[in-house]
């Protein structure tokens, strides 16, 4: 009887190591990685971070949608365990950070004006135009100018209401690095960047909280990303580009827009707002993670590399549901050598 005894204990000590095994290895796997960062690209990001982590048990991915600008400030201080910016980041940003921060291109979007006008739901906006509209030289929609852009269109002796995003905004550094490109004025005036001081108007917190001004307030006229506009059911203008054409914001504008582009630079911080080709879309930008480039815990790092992986290799077929258009696959490629070099 202590013979079997013995044997029954021992059988069931293994079990006991054994299933001590298993729980260790499932919780080795289970990380928790928070990131923060920019409006732009939420939609599809929340879109992805839920789908990796089904598809992971134990992975949690955390993001907070607060703004380029805070997503930056969370990034180099070090906060989070990755960063989220439209706009990428200045060689004194680069130069300050406490970590070492590498641009990973995720989608490309497009920023777009839209409009709350009286009878009116399909504008035209040229360069000029437009940046004149955001200084508040233009101050009413039956501008002459306004005009001009936009014949047989009965525009309404309305006051021009001017919505602005009122945090860091890497939404905003698009707009206004097109804006800087298009118009001596703007570009000695408020020129670009994630927060600028804007001539007038009022500021709304997120594409989401500018979107929402702009559906309350008759006259406004704002700008968000491409999704926002769609969501929410609000009317957005078409751009003259570069080569003369009125384009409406589009997969396939960014796409031109992005197709046109110089070869992208090894640290991936590259502008193509304003780009050359007939059906390209002016206001169009790729978004970036903020990834450190080697990971102060190796767990999380792995994981991080692994869903770089994933976003490249799956999560780029799923962006045109959400209006954003697909990296060119020879930023793909490249991305896949720089997600190997990470430590």
């Amino acid at each position: 009887m202590k013979t079997i005894s013995g044997v029954v204990f021992k059988a069931f000590a293994g079990l006991s190591a054994g299933f001590l095994m298993l729980a260790f290895a499932g919780t080795a796997h289970a990380q928790k990685l928070t990131g923060a960062g920019a409006t732009f690209p939420y939609p599809i990001y929340s879109k992805w971070f839920s789908e990796y982590s089904a598809a992971h048990p134990g992975v949690e991915i955390n993001y907070q949608s607060i703004g380029s600008g805070g997503g930056i400030k969370q990034a180099t201080s070090g906060l989070v365990d990755f960063g989220a910016t439209d706009g990428p980041m200045s060689d004194e940003q680069i130069a300050g950070s406490k970590v070492k921060l590498i641009h990973f291109p995720t989608v490309l979007g497009a920023v777009v004006p839209v409009f709350n006008v009286t009878g009116v739901s399909d504008l035209k906006f040229s360069p000029d135009v437009l940046a004149d509209i955001f200084l508040g030289k233009i101050s009413s929609w039956n501008d002459a100018r306004i005009e001009k852009d936009n014949p047989g269109v009965k525009l309404p002796n309305e006051t021009i209401n001017i919505i602005h995003r009122a945090d860091g905004s890497g939404t905003s550094y698009i707009f206004t690095d097109y804006l800087t490109k298009v118009s001596k004025d703007w570009a000695n005036g408020p020129g670009k960047g994630t927060a600028v001081n804007w001539p007038k108007g009022i500021g709304g917190k997120g594409n989401e909280g500018v979107a929402g001004l702009v559906r309350q307030l008759p006259g406004s006229i704002g700008y968000v990303e491409l999704i926002y506009a769609m969501q929410n059911k609000i009317s957005f203008g078409a751009v003259k580009n570069a080569s003369g054409n009125f384009v409406k914001a589009s997969i396939a504008g960014v796409t031109a827009a992005a197709a046109n582009v110089p070869k992208m630079p090894a640290d991936y911080r590259v502008s193509i707002t304003n780009a050359p080709g007939a059906e390209t879309y002016p206001i169009s930008s790729f978004t970036w993670l903020l990834v450190p480039a080697k990971s102060a815990d190796p767990a999380k790092g792995k994981v991080l590399k692994d869903f770089l992986n994933w976003m490249l290799n799956d999560g780029e077929g799923q962006v045109s549901s959400l209006y954003y258009a697909p990296l060119p696959k020879s930023v793909v490629d490249k991305e896949h050598a720089t997600v190997n070099s990470l430590q």
